[in-house]
């Protein structure tokens, strides 16, 4: 019979995170000697905000998939106050930790982290699940400068294609959800677009003071490329922020192919 998990499995460590129903940390399971994050959620709040069915939605999608740019779910437990989450740890942390420390990324690592993304989110595509809400703070780093996407709260598998739900943080949605229409896995490949951008100049696209500016700043698709970007930096923003192909990850994805000889963006016409 398996191993029944509980809180007492794991020598826990310090904090590494907090979200809106508790705390993340990095812990080591007694038996293995293996590291890993535990998610760990306050039963209470989340039934209290109604999120049960959103964080079981969440756990039955990342428990399913295998990608090595995708946080692995390795298990979860509950107990009469807490629902745990056993996570891959991703050592670096936060890729939007890395970016509030440098400013901007050199276009070689950003390129590399977007085309790691791009593997990522066609995977997932295939599988039709949306994550939905792809910004630096859902990302993480592990020891080896790859890319995690991580927190599929608001992810959705949906073999239909079209949904309406509004979510996603604001800097990162796109017009068809400001504008209250359908839409499809093609705000993902919108949200590279945009953290393509802000990766490159550290600062966000649409941002303006006040929500209603910015809606309408995401609806008119209206930003501006600053001068240092090279022409395959701002080929890739405008495609993705204005394409409506998802041949577009073929693209993001061949950036990585010939990573030794990579200097720029290098994209596939």
């Amino acid at each position: 019979a398996p191993i029944q998990m509980s809180l007492k499995s794991f020598d826990i460590g310090r904090g590494i995170g907090k979200g809106q129903f508790g705390r993340v940390y990095i812990a080591r399971e007694k038996m293995s000697g293996y590291i890993v994050a535990l998610k760990v959620l306050s039963i209470h709040e989340l039934i209290k905000a109604n999120a049960e069915r959103q964080l079981r939605r969440e756990v039955e999608i990342q428990a399913n998939l295998r990608h090595p740019n995708i946080l692995r779910l390795l298990g979860h437990f509950q107990d009469n106050i807490y629902f745990v989450l056993i996570l891959e740890y991703a050592a670096k942390g936060e890729l939007y930790k890395q970016l509030v420390k440098s400013g901007r990324l050199k276009e070689k690592k950003a390129s590399r982290y977007i085309a790691q993304m791009a593997g990522a989110l066609s995977y997932i595509h295939k599988k039709h699940v949306i994550h939905r809400d792809i910004k630096p703070e859902n990302l993480l780093i592990d020891l080896n400068d790859e890319i995690k996407i991580a927190d599929f709260g608001w992810s959705v598998h949906t073999p239909s294609q079209r949904r309406k739900t509004f979510c996603g943080t604001l800097d990162y949605i796109p017009p068809e959800m400001v504008e209250g229409k359908e839409h499809d896995e093609k705000i993902d490949l919108w949200s590279l677009g945009v953290l393509c951008y802000e990766l490159l100049t550290g600062t966000a696209p649409f941002e303006e003071t006040g929500h209603t500016a910015t809606y309408k700043r995401i609806a008119k698709v209206e930003f501006t490329l600053p001068d240092h970007l090279s022409y395959d930096a701002r080929d890739l923003i405008f495609t993705t922020t204005r394409s409506e192909t998802t041949s577009t990850f073929e693209r993001c994805f061949k950036a990585s192919v010939d990573s030794k000889t990579q200097e720029n963006l290098v994209i596939a016409g």
